[in-house]
């Protein structure tokens, strides 16, 4: 059994996809990030940088609970641990670590200050606004143009596209017209279908 802390987030959906996409049993515990959860002393023992998700996993590597912080480090645990949706093969696993890194380091966090300046920000700053939605604009563009010619990120499905779709579809918050971007739209139509997709995107807590 996997404790999951979550919150109904790009981030959070990631790791309620992977969870369903392996077969993982697991159980949720609401953190909820409108009323400061993040920050109670028993979640910060699991996640010290006061970020959701986190995982528990009751049956770690050494046969005792280990806890992983940080949404790309838990999916390279779980694709470890079940030995699905992240390839043995060195080559291809640099494949989907690339693109992984892409996300977690451009595609997570510029979509969340593009968030941030557009929807919740006390003040408008046209400055920060048009430099994140700008930034956007161009990271959809070096996605669309990966998935030209091939169904997935990295080739074959794999825990980069967990990571990746979630934030994708908060594309109307940042100001993209998908139909600019005509391989991503294709892209999130095909994952979007996927069942296990559908059922961890559904989950309200």
């Amino acid at each position: 059994m996997i404790d999951l802390y979550y919150w109904g987030t790009p981030n959070g959906h990631k790791i309620t996809i992977a969870l369903e996409e392996m077969g993982l049993a697991y159980q949720i515990f609401p953190i909820n990030i409108l009323e400061n959860d993040q920050f109670q002393p028993d979640f910060l023992r699991i996640s010290p940088n006061n970020k959701i998700p986190a995982i528990v996993d009751q049956n770690g590597p050494r046969g005792g609970p280990i806890s992983v912080f940080e949404s790309g480090a838990i999916l390279q645990y779980l694709g470890r641990k079940t030995g699905l949706f992240y390839p043995d093969d060195e080559q291809e696993r640099v494949e989907v670590e690339q693109w992984l890194m892409w996300q977690m380091g451009g595609f997570g966090p510029m979509l969340g200050q593009n968030h941030h300046f557009n929807k919740f920000a006390p003040e408008r700053i046209p400055y920060a606004t048009d430099r994140y939605i700008n930034e956007t604009k161009r990271l959809y563009a070096v996605l669309n143009k990966q998935l030209i010619g091939q169904t997935f990120v990295a080739g074959e499905y794999s825990i980069a596209d967990m990571a990746i779709l979630p934030w994708a579809l908060r594309y109307e918050w940042q100001g993209i017209q998908l139909e600019d971007y005509p391989y991503v739209q294709d892209y999130m139509e095909r994952l979007t279908a996927r069942p296990a997709i559908q059922k961890a995107l559904s989950i309200k807590v």
